[in-house]
């Protein structure tokens, strides 16, 4: 008779009894860090999501020895981690985007022998997606699930110089621009002037912000509304891009293969881009890359 009761109060309040509230609670939390909240409030964070403190402590440190989170390199509060990243990576491989950017990845990287490489804008990072290298020759080492700070690597810089001025300054509101090299931007004002260098130039250049002795170039990826989803680059030895013949050959490859993945996710060209009078422009090649490919 009990049971009969609880079955039917559950069913009254649409509960589904297959349900695990362990997992619930982690998945609940899960996605409220990556909506924003680095945890660094634990109260406040154990009183949105419903649960107490020591709970809350216990799924950090699952979720962190999982690799699904893990702690801001700056160490306040957490982000998502490596381990999920790597399982959303795998699982974009259904979807358009990296459907559409392997084979012309694949294609570029042999084309030019350097590695090719797909990645997003996460926040102030760049989170690769697909990695591409050739028979021969250089092959980076960067994998997939890697994260480099946007505002220094030429992935994140060439999506940022296609968003509006006023949107990359409310990103970069109150946060620090680290240097990686001598090169890096380190204010708003110096990130802005990159920003317009690389969006002149319709791509972002880079040589040894990472490693010395690696040189890379990154092109943007625009969907059906004209907005920079995703950026590709290519990166090698600094003597594979020697020369203003093979660079024109270099960047010739990188803006046809940006253009083709952009196209076919429902870009119209060009022309398109013309009326983003909010975003800055952008002129001349510069740097960021490393053996994992800036």
């Amino acid at each position: 008779m009990a049971d009969k009761h609880v079955v039917v109060d559950s069913e009254e309040r649409g509960e589904d009894l297959y349900i695990s509230p362990p997992v619930q609670r982690a998945a609940r939390l899960l996605r409220h860090i990556a909506e924003g909240d680095r945890v660094t409030n634990m109260s406040r964070t154990a009183r949105e999501l419903g649960i107490n403190r020591t709970t809350l402590l216990r799924l950090l440190h699952t979720l962190e020895s999982e690799r699904f989170i893990e702690l801001r390199p700056e160490g306040q509060g957490w982000r998502i981690g490596v381990g999920l990243i790597g399982l959303t990576a795998q699982a974009f491989f259904s979807e358009d985007l990296v459907q559409t950017s392997v084979p012309v990845l694949t294609r570029l990287a042999e084309s030019l022998s350097l590695s090719a490489h797909l990645g997003v804008l996460d926040d102030h990072e760049i989170v690769y997606l697909v990695r591409r290298v050739p028979n021969h020759s250089f092959a980076s080492n960067i994998r997939i699930g890697s994260r480099l700070p946007a505002h220094a690597a030429n992935m994140g810089r060439i999506i940022l110089a296609h968003l509006p001025s006023d949107r990359v300054d409310r990103m970069f509101a109150g946060a620090a621009l680290k240097a990686v090299t001598p090169h890096t931007s380190v204010t708003l004002a110096q990130l802005h002037a990159q920003l317009d260098a690389d969006r002149a130039a319709g791509l972002a250049w880079s040589d040894g912000n990472y490693e010395a002795g690696i040189s890379s170039v990154a092109a943007a990826i625009f969907d059906a509304t004209n907005m920079p989803v995703a950026a590709l680059n290519v990166s090698g030895h600094a003597a594979d891009f020697a020369g203003a013949a093979r660079r024109g050959q270099i960047a010739n490859h990188v803006q046809a293969a940006a253009a083709e993945i952009s196209q076919r996710l429902g870009w119209r060209g060009p022309a398109a881009l013309t009326p983003r009078t909010e975003n800055k422009p952008a002129s001349r090649p510069q740097r960021a890359s490393s053996r994992v490919a800036g």
